[in-house]
């Protein structure tokens, strides 16, 4: 790591096998159906920047909305929703990030939980009205992303008088001048550019929120961007707030001054885990076999909803139109495809109109699609560490991309499952890897005998 002008580290360069521009790096939720949130068990540990605070105190936890001193039309708003009281980390993490002055907060939480719930209240409670300009910076790695936490923002707003609008690519006419609203949600690029062309004006900000933060301050162009956005906003006056699922070491050094005296919270380690997803891997001989699995697990893609996940662009569009061509109903996402069709793809899949979503990484974080039950890793997620001179090392696996994407199934207490794709000496011994770095079995499937893996997969479902 270095230190940049303004004494910050710039964060390590982690590769993945596909660099992409701008909102692309991270090759990528409602909170809906917060009902289940209720039933967590989740042990949530917090630690205070200050020391002498106080644990009796009112602002320590809180059981209900209503002793929180929200704004009525916020509180009719999370009602609306469908929220009855906090899940577990929303008890811990509002008091102290509306707590009067502001404070910043690092919070370590899956998705699923009721973290985006927290910063999006959070910010709205902030926003001052009768001013229009924006008061609120949202910042996440991917537009499909942003686009789900924009939705949070209108929903929960939806009896208040916010103004909303969008920093991700062809979202605003060329020739926009200046953007009035409250609440600004984006990319890092988009952003970084709307600042800097003064569309967006940056002298009443208060809020500035990074959600998948462990993605946004590691990437190799996501962190730089994600910086200097940072070093737009008014000095000593904006709350800063990360989230993310998981945090790297080395992430969480630069967290710590990305997000100075922050309050921390975090769900313990272990139950970041996976526990209710069943793992399971499948052998094939080559690259080929495992086209032909894939083709044969087809009926079982389609029982809930399927994301198959592929380290390339090229691999994702080769095996839709194979599928395709071979009458099978499927549909590509990946950070090449113009932004039009990528937000119709994904809300078309959302909606249920394609049950099989063949992707890159650009989903593989903290995107909430209810009926997915089942996650394929064509390939494993990879990464490839620099020395010290710059040069790339050998590849291994990507621990952390793994969590986000099995994390895909699974959602808020449901059963998921998740199926590696294992075809050689190299990916059997990364799969050995992630085993061991999780501490959870991946049990193994036959793949020559087809009636026997549906039987297996389907009594996983149940």
């Amino acid at each position: 790591m270095q230190k940049d002008a303004d004494g910050f580290y710039t964060p390590g360069d982690s590769a993945s096998a596909e660099p992409a521009p701008e909102e692309e790096a991270s090759e990528s939720r409602t909170d809906a159906d917060v009902t289940d949130l209720i039933k967590s068990t989740f042990e949530v540990s917090v630690t205070l920047a200050d020391q002498q605070a106080d644990p009796n105190s009112p602002l320590f936890s809180a059981k209900t909305f209503e002793e929180l001193g929200l704004n009525p039309d916020l509180l009719k708003g999370i009602y609306d929703m469908g929220f009855s009281k906090p899940s577990k980390i929303q008890e811990r993490a509002l008091p102290l990030l509306l707590a009067n002055p502001p404070q910043n907060m690092i919070g370590q939480s899956q998705s699923g939980t009721g973290k985006t719930a927290a910063f999006v209240l959070t910010m709205l409670s902030r926003v001052d009205y009768s001013i229009n300009k924006p008061q609120a910076l949202c910042l996440a790695p991917s537009r499909e992303l942003a686009r789900q936490i924009m939705s949070v923002v209108v929903a929960m707003g939806k009896f208040t008088e916010v103004q909303t609008e969008y920093a991700i690519k062809e979202s605003l006419p060329k020739n926009a001048t200046k953007v009035t609203a409250h609440v600004v949600v984006g990319t890092p690029g988009t952003m970084t550019d709307l600042i800097r062309r003064k569309v967006i004006d940056t002298s009443a900000v208060k809020v500035f929120v990074l959600d998948e933060a462990d993605n946004m301050l590691d990437k190799d162009g996501l962190g730089e961007q994600t910086l200097r956005v940072k070093n737009m906003l008014p000095k000593n006056q904006v709350q800063i707030i990360l989230f993310s699922a998981t945090f790297p070491d080395h992430v969480r050094n630069f967290a710590n001054k990305f997000a100075p005296n922050a309050n921390k919270i975090e769900l313990k380690r272990n139950e970041l885990s996976v526990d209710n997803i069943r793992q399971f891997y499948m052998d094939c001989k080559n690259e080929d076999h495992k086209y032909e699995v894939l083709v044969s697990l087809y009926q079982l893609l389609t029982i809930g909803q399927s994301i198959i996940f592929c380290q390339h662009r090229h691999t994702a569009d080769r095996i839709s139109q194979r599928m395709t061509a071979e009458g099978h109903k499927v549909a590509s996402l990946h950070g090449a495809k113009d932004a039009t069709e990528r937000d119709a793809i994904i809300d078309g899949f959302r909606e249920g109109k394609e049950k099989v979503l063949i992707t890159t990484n650009v989903i593989a974080r903290g995107i909430d699609i209810l009926q997915v039950n089942m996650v394929v890793n064509y390939d494993l997620p990879l990464m490839a560490e620099r020395d010290a001179a710059g040069h790339r090392g050998d590849l291994h696996p990507d621990i952390e991309t793994y969590i986000h994407r099995i994390g895909r199934t699974g959602r808020f207490g449901r059963k998921g499952i998740s199926i590696n794709f294992v075809h050689d000496k190299a990916t059997w011994q990364q799969m050995e890897q992630i085993e061991r770095a999780t501490g959870k079995q991946i049990i193994r499937i036959e793949t020559n005998d087809l009636d026997a893996m549906e039987e297996q997969m389907k009594k996983a479902l149940k």
